[in-house]
This record gives C-alpha cells, structure tokens and sequence, in this order.
C-alpha cells in the first residue's frame, strides 16, 4: 500500500520592507512629512533653506512591512561647498532606494527647479510617487493643477495629497509606498525610530531654534557639535554641553544677542524639545565659537557630518 505524504500548510504572512527617499526642493515639506508619518518629531523643520543638512532615517515599523524614510536636503542651486555637499547627498540617494517620493508644493506653480530634479528622478531605477504637500494651505484648484503638471513631467506609479498640519493623505501616502515594497528582511528592529546618532539629533534641535530666532545670513553660517552628553541616571538629568559655530564675529553678536538674550531663548526653546525627546530633564549649555567661511571648507563640513559626512 503506498504511503501519502500530507504537505504542511502554513499561513505565516509575507514580510515587506524598503527604503523611500523624500526629494524635493528645499521647503517642499519632506521633513514635516516625516514627523506626521512618524507621528513624532525627528527631524527639524523651519521656513529657511538648507534646513535639512543630514540624511536622516527614520524607521516605520509595522506587522506585515518595515519602512524606512529617507530625509534628504533640498536640492538647490549650490554656492558654496556646503551646498554641493547637500546636492550630492540628495541626489545619490536616488541610487539606493526602493522607492522615491517627489514631494512637491501643492500651493505653489512647479518651476524649473523641480523640473531639474524631475529629471534625475526620472534616470532613476526605482519605483516613483508624487506627493503634493501642504494641502491644507492648497485651493481644489491648485490641488488639481499641480496633480496635472506632476503627470506631464514624470512617469509615476501614484501621486498622494497630503497635509502634515492635518494629517490629510498621510496613511493613504504610508499604504501606496507600501505597496511598491518587496519582500525582505526586518532592516532595522521593530522599536527603533532612527538610526541617528543622539549626538547628531540633538545637535539638530539646538540649530533648529537658531534657524526660528535669527534672520539674513545667520541661519545658513550656523553649524552645531554635540561636544559632550551625559546622563545621570541617578538625579535623571542629561547634561548636554554643545557648540555653536558662525563665520564671522559680527553673527557671534546676533546670535547671542544684547545681554546674552537671544542665546538664552535658543537655549530654553531647544530645552524644552529635547526634555521631550529624551524623556529626562535636560541641563544645556551652548557656547558660540567663530570658524571663518568653514562653508567653504569641506573637511569642517564632513567634521560636522554635513552631508556624506555623517
């Protein structure tokens, strides 16, 4: 009598998991997208350009897909090293993705600075997604132009309409890249939110409050190093000790201000974000140091973790 094998049935679910990178011009809304898919802030946002200076990560993590977001720096028109920097970084991202999101400004006409980057989006392998940001501040007319104009310029498997203020088409933009994953690994474990250094986070939040108190040149000749961080588990105090770097000794002024006040509001607004972050009171002090033109210096640039340094 022959035998019968019975095959096993299994209804394990199949896993996905992938990169999606988040390009864009400076202010298109990438960073403020990726706080509301995280539903916390990691990376910083503010009105100037350049504001995103790192490739930042962040780790989106569900039962059945891992997502981890790529924050990019705008891409612009370069003036200095520093810029250059910011354009590679963007750009060769493109290169090691699954997928990409252009995000582009709902409220605002598409110029030739997003056909510039359409262009190098389009030489990439990846799959592609459209993603109108800041609908919130967006007419349905604009809304209905920019879907039109994003047609015309790029070939792309979706275009979602979002709003990080409101939370407009955010799990809507989380399913469709989702969707465009494959199968794979857990990249990253399942509680962690990014894989950013806390020395390089922090650092972040302190320039972020600078980039909000300060105006004209200021803002673009700041770079910030976590010089020292502790935590005493004991009293639940994490002592931060950070330095601020300008380029000239008039900024140095502006930046700590008559009386010391400006430094002081940077200092207390950076507090309170930090506090938040950590979990633990947070004693900061941030001291001002002038390096000239170290925009122009592609080894401080790289010391700072600007770019492809990190």
């Amino acid at each position: 009598m022959a035998s019968s094998k019975t095959k096993a049935h299994t209804t394990e679910k199949v896993f996905h998991s992938g990169f999606v990178t988040l390009v864009g011009r400076p202010n298109a809304g990438k960073s403020s997208l990726l706080n509301a898919i995280m539903g916390k802030k990691l990376a910083i946002t503010s009105s100037k350009s350049q504001t995103t200076r790192y490739r930042f990560r962040a780790v989106y993590t569900q039962p059945t897909f891992q997502l981890v977001i790529v924050d990019t720096p705008g891409i612009h028109k370069p003036i200095d090293a520093l810029g250059e920097e910011l354009n590679t970084t963007a750009l060769k991202t493109l290169d090691e993705v699954d997928a990409i999101a252009f995000a582009v400004d709902a409220s605002a006409p598409i110029g030739r600075g997003d056909e510039w980057v359409a262009k190098h989006i389009a030489a990439a392998h990846a799959n592609k997604i459209g993603v109108l940001t800041k609908a919130d501040v967006a007419t349905a007319s604009q809304i209905a132009s920019q879907k039109e104009a994003l047609t015309r310029l790029l070939e792309l498997d979706d275009i979602i309409v979002t709003s990080a203020k409101t939370r407009e088409g955010v799990p809507a933009f989380v399913a469709a890249v989702a969707r465009l994953l494959p199968e794979g690994p857990l990249w990253f474990p399942a509680d962690m939110e990014t894989d950013a250094p806390i020395e390089t986070t922090v650092a972040e939040f302190i320039r972020e409050k600078i980039l909000r108190s300060t105006n004209d040149e200021v803002p673009h000749a700041v770079g910030v190093s976590t010089e020292e961080l502790s935590f005493d588990r004991k009293g639940r105090l994490v002592r931060i000790y950070a330095v601020i770097y300008v380029e000239h000794e008039s900024q140095k002024g502006i930046l700590i201000g008559a009386g010391g006040k400006t430094i002081k509001r940077i200092g207390t607004q950076a507090r309170k974000d930090l506090e938040l972050l950590l979990g633990e009171k947070v004693f900061l002090d941030l001291r001002v140091k002038v390096k000239k033109n170290w925009r122009r210096d592609i080894n401080t640039i790289k010391r700072f973790g600007y770019g492809e340094g990190l």
